[in-house]
């Protein structure tokens, strides 16, 4: 685990350990989240990245005769 300090303009540096395990690119836009008593950040992707990425399951429904 890594531990950041706050700057006095409130901003942080993202341990590089966990700027590559999450690909993280300069200029790269993440959100954040307060939740449960924490900060989370979470990094944007974009849409076209996230293409293919239900490619090859399994799209049938087994449903009882007398339904459509």
């Amino acid at each position: 685990m890594s531990t950041v300090t706050i700057s006095s303009k409130f901003q942080v540096v993202i341990p590089k350990d966990v700027r590559e395990k999450n690909n993280i690119k300069p200029g790269q836009e993440v959100q954040v989240f307060y939740y449960d008593g924490r900060i989370e950040l979470i990094p944007i992707q974009k849409m076209n990245k996230l293409r293919g990425i239900a490619r090859g399951i399994d799209t049938k429904i087994d449903r009882d005769k007398d339904r459509f």
